[in-house]
């Protein structure tokens, strides 16, 4: 396959995303950052250690950066890079209460992957998510097409894993949707979501859906109370990898993503949770689903929610 993926942050999201990575075994290359030295060297040493048990050949490199751009030339002419880094929630608080010291590390970091990698299709995973990939696509200065977030993927997966377990099914026999913000304002699409092919409201009564939307609304930060000391990374890395793999090789696969929308659902000029059909372009298209009208209603709600903050970020 070959290609190039660089994560930058090698923290607990960022370690095991370029573990995963390395893992499927379709890039030459994976690439990981970090700012505190050494750390992803090391990590780099100890994935490539596991090559011959787990049977994938991608090479791990590890390269210690500075806020001043130093060390970026080990991500130069990388295909997807994603960009978790970032400072992650305490139990309390909000996506939003990030916003401020993220965007300084988000800005600094695009800039610098822009100056090494003026191709890359770049995956945001920092947060707050949906006001992070709009900044990361103004630092860069990218097409919009090229920049997008990862929040969908994990909130459906949260969604189809909470459904699972309340009706005792397979994970592989429910399908769900969830589109909007990742947040407060998160759209769950009752209307796509099924069990076997059955609609999940002849299965479930409409108090027990609410219920399991709320805790995927919270899905983060009943992780984030439980763990003390961090926020979720396995499902999140799952996520954003599946996303890397989708664009290096140009599957055309249709995945909820925070992507630039214009014009589809009657919505324009911002960044939202949406279907899209992911290439090597990065969005190829924003695949717009026949919707209730209640769900376009919540789903222009997002938008304009969104579009407030998205307005802010210009100026940190």
């Amino acid at each position: 396959m070959g290609g190039k993926v660089t994560v930058v942050g090698a923290g607990f999201y960022g370690s095991t995303t370029a573990l995963r990575l390395a893992e499927y075994d379709v890039f030459d290359t994976v690439v990981l950052t970090d700012i505190v030295e050494g750390k992803p060297e090391g990590l780099a040493l100890d994935m490539n250690q596991s090559r011959s048990i787990e049977g994938f050949e991608t090479k791990i490199i590890g390269a210690t950066t500075t806020a001043e751009g130093a060390g970026y030339e080990a991500t130069a002419n990388s295909n997807v890079v994603v960009i978790t880094a970032g400072l992650p929630r305490k139990p309390g608080m909000s996506r939003m209460d990030l916003i401020g010291v993220n965007a300084g590390i988000v800005r600094g970091v695009a800039e610098n992957i822009a100056k090494h990698s003026p191709n890359a299709v770049i995956i945001v995973v920092s947060n707050p998510l949906d006001e992070m990939t709009s900044l990361a696509q103004l630092a860069t200065g990218f097409p919009k097409n090229r920049v997008m977030g990862q929040a969908g993927m994990l909130d459906t997966a949260r969604f189809t894993n909470f459904v699972a377990e309340k009706l005792a099914v397979k994970v592989g026999t429910v399908k769900t949707l969830t589109l909007g913000s990742h947040g407060d304002t998160m759209v769950p699409v009752p209307s796509r979501c099924t069990v076997n092919g059955k609609a999940l409201s002849e299965l479930l009564s409409q108090t027990e859906i609410d219920e399991l939307v709320d805790r995927t609304r919270n899905g983060g930060a009943e992780v984030v109370a439980l763990l003390k000391t961090g926020s979720a990374y396995y499902a999140p890395s799952a996520a954003a990898a599946r996303m890397a793999k989708a664009v290096i090789e140009d599957s055309g696969a249709v995945m909820p993503v925070c992507a630039w929308v214009d014009g589809e659902y009657g919505i324009s000029g911002v960044y939202l949770g949406v279907e899209a059909e992911i290439g090597r372009t990065g969005v190829r298209r924003v695949v717009e689903s026949a919707l209730t009208d209640s769900e376009v209603s919540a789903l222009k709600a997002a938008a304009e929610a969104v579009r407030a903050k998205q307005a802010d970020v210009q100026t940190l």
